[in-house]
């Protein structure tokens, strides 16, 4: 099993690209997503999923590991495949999915092409409690506070606090203050929770 391919992107397209390691040239299947974050770049790595069926051997690329895991929870499900998985992640980003399911949002999910209502209770029915384990907190650390912001986070996480909660006080605390140790966030986070 393939984890991740790193190389040399030959060619990108919205539906698969094709990523050069090791002069090997991988055709790989990827979501709409994936396609405009590739978007630019020379290189590349893709967090791989590999299907085999009977008549082919497919690669699936992501991006984020975060969008792998809401592939990978998808095609879980009984009646969705890999192309109704793409698609869906094609349409809809993963906040936005993991969002849908937690909610039991049925018309979201029916709004992508290929899902009708049926299948989309069973996606909601099979993964309500599935998809809170997908951490989909990436976008969230992204600016140069990240690794404070991540430990406060844990630590928080750990004393039994709710992470919504805390994620909204992080964010009020680091808009205070800009400077800021991971002690002194976590002290000043615990008065406001």
């Amino acid at each position: 099993m393939y984890d991740y391919i790193q190389g040399k992107i030959i060619e990108n397209t919205p539906a698969y690209a094709v990523i050069e390691s090791n002069n090997i040239g991988f055709f790989i299947n990827i979501s709409i997503g994936t396609y405009s974050l590739l978007n630019e770049k020379k290189e590349a790595k893709l967090y791989i999923h590999q299907v085999i069926r009977e008549d082919a051997h497919l690669l699936f690329g992501f991006f984020e590991k975060t969008e792998r895991e809401m592939f990978l929870q998808l095609i879980s499900v009984s009646g969705v495949g890999a192309n109704t998985a793409r698609v869906i992640l094609s349409s809809l980003s993963v906040e936005e999915v993991k969002k849908a399911i937690t909610a039991g949002e049925v018309n979201i999910l029916k709004s992508v092409k290929g899902i009708g209502a049926k299948s989309a209770q069973r996606i909601i029915v099979d993964l309500r409690d599935k998809v809170t384990k997908i951490d989909t907190t990436d976008d969230i650390f992204a600016d140069k506070d990240n690794t404070i912001k991540i430990e406060a986070l844990s630590a928080l996480v750990m004393l039994g606090f709710v992470k919504k909660q805390i994620e909204k006080v992080l964010d009020k605390v680091l808009l205070e203050e800009q400077n800021i140790t991971v002690e002194e966030l976590v002290k000043k986070s615990l008065k406001l929770l």
